[in-house]
């Protein structure tokens, strides 16, 4: 009998086999901590995948539910903000409104754009930190200004030239944390607005200064409604983090407009452990804003914002089903504005932009370099040569375009729920396609009626 000979091939342990838990990505972070002693500073927001929209589907209407004629009959997307005190309430012809960026995170060309385009949809746009602009008041019909905590740039005659006032008190990208503007962007006239030197870094505190608590908030409100003659509505924005208990306070304190912002909102510039480890997502948050407004009562009496991640129109649908009455836009806004497109338009012309991102080490589609102020497209910075590679007339038609286009898609989701009017989409239009979604949006697993925490009853 023949002795057993040795197999061939000699098997080695897999030499490229990466770690799920010390991934490149980690090993990165490790190296570089180790070699710098520094956390890392970026934009935008969170890159982690987090349950979203996405997850959620429309049952549109077939026999037991009746659909609209998208061409014939019409879909209403009229919005008004501010119905609880103000005398005069924000009046909007679409629900998609711009949120607030600050001149210094961009520049004075973007705004004007901002507003322009915001003027022409019939919605609002949003100051940001460090104070109100003339080219941002001038080209906005519906302006809101922010109360933050840095109280940089703010001024009462500007208030009063508002149209509505929002209260920040946090973000979704780093509740609990405080602004960031790196002194590569405070330039003479962002200096000047900010009071402060030119080219140092601008870190703004991560509450307001002159109150500890709620009954200071309800002050704070109060002070605003006299300035204003009680004509603004006043809106208070939190980022997502206990919002059940976040959004009750904010109500008791008098407001007329509660902002959620979900961890998936952008930022000029913030640590990136925050960006991606702080805060709920904006499908968990803007369920629990609702139920906090049902249990007081308040539901179309104050009404709700919900940011944080909303780019489609499909996005905006689904937050207004789960019972938003308004969504902002951030980031898409500034991706539609040009952010991370490889090429800007200048005099006419299409010019390449690569050789810039590459200077910043990156590429069209990955960049996250806000904070720099070298943005290769001109949309977040200061510099006197980048800003003027975005030029108002040119940014203000596309962002029309992109929020025409999320309008249109509200409209065409709805009237396939048999709505004719986008306030009218309800979360029985919705469910899920995860059991975290499910979970999160409080609607039925597709294909079942089961909603996860819940009874059968829905209890």
């Amino acid at each position: 009998m023949n002795a057993p000979t040795e197999h061939p091939i000699a098997f080695k342990p897999l030499q490229r086999e990466e770690s799920a838990l010390f991934d490149r990505s980690t090993l990165d972070y490790i190296h570089r901590a180790s070699q710098t002693g520094l956390y890392e500073i970026r934009g935008l927001g969170a890159k982690r995948a987090l349950p979203h929209f996405d997850d959620l589907v429309f049952l549109g209407a077939s026999l037991s539910r009746y659909p609209l004629e998208g061409y014939r009959e019409k879909c209403s997307t009229r919005t008004v903000l501010g119905t609880r005190f103000a005398k005069k309430p924000i009046v909007l012809e679409t629900p998609i409104t711009i949120a607030g960026m600050s001149f210094g995170a961009l520049s004075a060309n973007v705004k004007e754009a901002l507003g322009l385009a915001a003027t022409a949809m019939g919605t609002s746009t949003t100051t940001g930190d460090g104070g109100m602009t003339q080219e941002e008041r001038q080209s906005s019909k519906t302006l809101v200004y922010q109360c933050l905590p840095s109280r940089y740039g703010f001024n009462p005659d500007d208030v009063r030239r508002a149209d509505a006032i929002e209260v920040v008190l946090g973000q979704g990208a780093k509740p609990g944390g405080g602004g960031m503007l790196l002194g590569q962007k405070v330039n003479p006239r962002v200096a000047k607005m900010r009071t402060l030197p030119e080219g140092v870094d601008q870190r703004s505190a991560c509450r307001h200064p002159d109150w500890t608590g709620p009954d200071d908030l309800t002050i704070k409100i109060q002070e605003l409604r006299e300035l204003t003659d009680w004509e603004k509505p006043i809106y208070v924005k939190v980022g997502a983090t206990r919002v059940f208990n976040d959004v009750k306070l904010a109500v008791h304190a008098g407001a007329d407009v509660i902002v959620v912002d979900g961890m998936q909102g952008g930022t000029a510039a913030t640590q990136t452990c925050f960006i991606e480890h702080v805060g709920i997502p904006t499908l968990a948050a803007v369920r629990q804003a609702v139920a906090a407004l049902e249990d007081l009562d308040m539901v179309g009496k104050v009404q709700l914002i919900v940011s944080g991640g909303i780019r489609t129109g499909a996005d905006v649908a689904k937050a207004l089903a789960l019972g938003a009455d308004a969504v902002a836009i951030g980031q898409g806004v500034l991706m539609s504005l040009g952010c991370n497109r490889d090429t800007y338009q200048q005099g006419g012309q299409l010019l390449s932009a690569q050789a810039d991102y590459a200077a910043l080490g990156t590429q069209a589609g990955f960049c996250h370099h806000c904070h720099t102020g070298k943005c290769p497209v001109g949309v977040t910075t200061q510099d006197a040569v980048l800003e003027q590679r975005l030029e108002p007339a040119w940014g203000a038609k596309q962002l029309k375009n992109y929020l025409k286009t999320l309008t249109m898609e509200l409209t065409t989701l709805a009237r396939a729920c048999g709505k004719q009017n986008v306030h009218h989409l309800e979360p029985e239009d919705l469910v899920a396609l995860t059991v975290e979604a499910a979970a999160m949006a409080r609607v039925p697993l597709a294909g079942t009626n089961w909603i996860p925490g819940m009874g059968p009853s829905g209890i």
